[in-house]
């Protein structure tokens, strides 16, 4: 059976799970400053006989992962890379490599989990928003600002946007300032979802979300769908079997 540490980096951290064969054997994050998260990555494997990597982070951080890993274990990284075409799934950017790849995998892994259309969102930093129809094209998407990016532009651009309290994510009308702050996050990322399905053309999508704010926004829009956590781990799978 082959191990294989699987990575999904970020601008700011990694999700990394180990996998041997089929079974999840261990999960962690990695942020590169946090010397206790680079401690848990390069003890989660004796040895290792594959790295797949999904990667949006720039060519030196990049650079710095494979550094670290070549550290630890005598084994080449495979970078996964955005295409033109994968197993059926047909870009619709003129230049494919301009798609981060990570919204490339969960479309992957998406459409390893149903056939028929799909509305594939990833919500995490940036919440994203593609659509795949039945044949495997991919109709184009969406890019919003993530809740924690609504958050920090409000409070860096108003001086009157201030609180202190805890308050969670609804779509009720906020009572106080806090509230509507947080409230009104949530109205605009489910809204802007939901108007993402409304306005798909052809059969109604299947609703799919990952990322860490995916379980959240998929109980704030109420109306069906599936949250997968792994998706981009899943798409990362599907295009490292069609390379063999």
């Amino acid at each position: 059976m082959s191990v294989c540490l699987q990575l999904d980096v970020g601008n700011s951290s990694a999700k990394w799970r180990l996998m041997d064969g089929d079974r999840v054997t261990g999960r962690g994050r990695y942020v590169a400053t946090d010397d206790a998260s680079r401690r848990r990555l390069l003890a989660c494997a004796g040895q290792l006989d594959q790295i797949w990597v999904s990667s949006v982070a720039g060519e030196s951080a990049e650079a710095e992962l494979r550094a670290l890993l070549a550290s630890r274990w005598p084994v080449e990284p495979w970078f996964a890379r955005t295409q033109g075409e994968t197993c059926g799934l047909r870009n619709s950017y003129r230049d494919p490599g301009r798609m981060g790849v990570d919204r490339w995998l969960a479309m992957l892994g998406a459409r390893a989990r149903h056939a028929g259309a799909l509305c594939v969102v990833d919500a995490g930093s940036a919440l994203t928003i593609d659509l795949v129809d039945a044949r495997g094209q991919h109709e184009g998407g969406y890019i919003v600002p993530g809740p924690q990016l609504m958050e920090r532009a409000l409070l860096l651009d108003t001086d009157r946007v201030r609180f202190d309290e805890q308050v969670g994510y609804a779509l009720t009308p906020g009572t106080s300032t806090a509230q509507a702050v947080r409230h009104g996050i949530a109205l605009a990322q489910a809204g802007a979802v939901g108007l993402a399905l409304e306005r798909a053309a052809g059969e109604v999508p299947t609703l799919l979300i990952c990322g860490g704010a995916g379980e959240t926004l998929l109980q704030l829009l109420d109306r069906g769908g599936e949250y997968a956590p792994d998706l981009v781990f899943e798409g990362l799978e599907v295009m490292a079997a069609a390379r063999c």
